[in-house]
């Protein structure tokens, strides 16, 4: 972990946060990135959460959007990339707001997106030797759906569903465009990024059991998630390639 972070010129970042009742955890999250990445900008973008996520984080001194109903982690996450395309933001990290992304490894993302032959970095749970435990199924998903972003980005993608990611220059714009996906964006729209030309890569971060008990593959989701992301690589290799 490497907390000292150079950035290039004047690039402006911004820590992206989509939440969805997550009062119990946003505090610490929010302190902690005050912590580990001082002075860098934070927004969080309230999915239409009914506690009080929107107004602990405002509290806590981030700026917040809030969607007026629940509208989805991809809703969510893009608003914040329209949000730093309309500010002019040249880098966004983005993590969750349930406590499972550790900010101490904010600089280390910041550092590796500085490198001037990527445009994404993805902090993955599964490298440099890095323990962490999820259920059978969970797994089994995350190893088919990197293997097949491995084999389409030609670059090792050990964790497509990784929401610890730095991204740049480009990149930021087109996430901010019509072409990212609304529900689950992992591997479908990892392939889609090196089909346009960008470069992704990732680093190795710890990630901690989230704090809320949900989740987006669990239950009926997680059949839907599943079918869904092999339906939307299918159509991701067969769409023409967007301009950019």
């Amino acid at each position: 972990m490497n907390q000292n972070v150079t950035l290039e010129g004047n690039q402006k970042t911004l820590i992206v946060i989509p939440s969805f009742n997550e009062e119990d955890s946003i505090s610490q999250v929010l302190e902690d990135v005050k912590k580990y990445a001082p002075g860098i900008s934070v927004l969080v973008v309230n999915d239409g959460s009914r506690d009080q996520t929107a107004k602990i984080a405002e509290e806590n001194g981030a700026k917040v959007i809030s969607l007026p109903y629940n509208s989805g982690y991809g809703v969510a996450l893009q608003t914040g990339y329209l949000y730093a395309r309309k500010h002019n933001y040249s880098i966004v990290v983005q993590m969750d707001g349930d406590g499972q992304h550790d900010p101490v490894y904010i600089h280390d993302l910041l550092n590796a997106v500085n490198n001037n032959e990527v445009d994404v970095i993805i902090g993955s749970r599964f490298l440099g030797g890095n323990t962490y435990r999820t259920s059978i199924a969970k797994r089994i998903g995350m190893f088919v759906f990197g293997k097949l972003a491995s084999l389409f980005c030609q670059e090792i993608v050990s964790d497509p569903t990784s929401g610890f990611q730095a991204v740049k220059g480009k990149a930021v714009e087109f996430i901010a465009s019509d072409y990212y996906p609304p529900d689950y964006p992992d591997a479908d729209f990892l392939i889609m990024l090196t089909r346009c030309g960008f470069k992704i890569r990732e680093i190795p971060v710890k990630m901690h059991q989230s704090k809320i008990n949900k989740s987006m593959h669990d239950g009926t989701q997680s059949v839907y998630y599943v079918l869904k992301m092999f339906l939307s690589i299918f159509v991701t290799l067969l769409r023409k390639k967007p301009r950019i």
